[in-house]
């Protein structure tokens, strides 16, 4: 191969550098915005979390107040909470309607993030195996450095992902062990009030899961300059 060749890649792997390049920032541009989304969704669900043990923690257990069925619970339910959750404990109900919803859109959120990091890691491989090749391209030396980072920023990623879904599933562990009916509650009240140190708990791994997807955001929003210099560099050699 003539020296001047041997500087850039063939033009076949140009192509498939620019189709990355383009493809992978744009999908990336997605991925340093949705879990700021989900954090702010978990942070709202740990407050509710909270509002309740704080309740929990100092209200005096009732009696069944009212014998019309779907009647809220005077004591049990937290004030504003009802408006800003949803969550409603009615007398003669078991768990209300809104609290399942949360645990399962939890469980959702964890087996997704589960995926995805573990998806991510995979790809992070492969990636990592095609940079180290471009170094034969002194055409690209000076960028080596900033495409490693970006997989180096997206690796993390993919580890913080896994380690948000263990947070969230351990937090529902803690939760399953509440019985959110209100005759348990108020024997709980009446008693030991054990409901309320597992709800602190889950909200907890809620607050460090929140953050931890804010990390990550933050990570794959790092890349965006590196994309497109990179891209710049590869469009640049594709036209000489």
């Amino acid at each position: 191969m003539p020296a001047d060749e041997a500087q850039t890649p063939p033009g076949s792997l140009l192509q498939v550098i620019d189709n990355l390049a383009k493809f992978h920032r744009e999908h990336e541009q997605y991925y340093s915005q949705a879990p700021l989304r989900q954090a702010a969704e978990l942070q709202a669900r740990s407050r509710a979390l909270k509002a309740l043990a704080d309740w929990w923690s100092n209200v005096e257990a009732g009696e069944r107040t009212s014998a019309i069925a779907f009647a809220g619970t005077e004591d049990l339910n937290a004030p504003g909470l009802v408006a800003e959750s949803g969550i409603l404990f009615m007398e003669g109900e078991d768990e209300p309607a809104e609290l399942g919803r949360l645990k399962r859109e939890v469980g959702t959120l964890a087996e997704e993030t589960e995926q995805g990091g573990a998806w991510l890691t995979r790809a992070m491989e492969q990636a990592w195996e095609i940079a180290g090749s471009l170094a034969a391209y002194p055409a690209l030396a000076d960028l080596l450095g900033e495409r490693h980072r970006i997989i180096a920023n997206d690796w993390q990623s993919a580890g913080l992902q896994a380690l948000v879904a263990r947070l969230l599933r351990r937090a529902l562990e803690l939760l399953a062990r509440v019985d959110f009916s209100p005759s348990a509650l108020r024997a709980d009240l009446r008693g030991e009030r054990i409901a309320p140190s597992y709800l602190y708990s889950a909200s907890e791994l809620f607050d460090r899961a929140s953050d931890l997807l804010t990390e990550s955001a933050m990570l794959v929003h790092e890349n965006e300059r590196r994309w497109r210099m990179f891209r710049a560099r590869v469009r640049a050699l594709q036209s000489e």
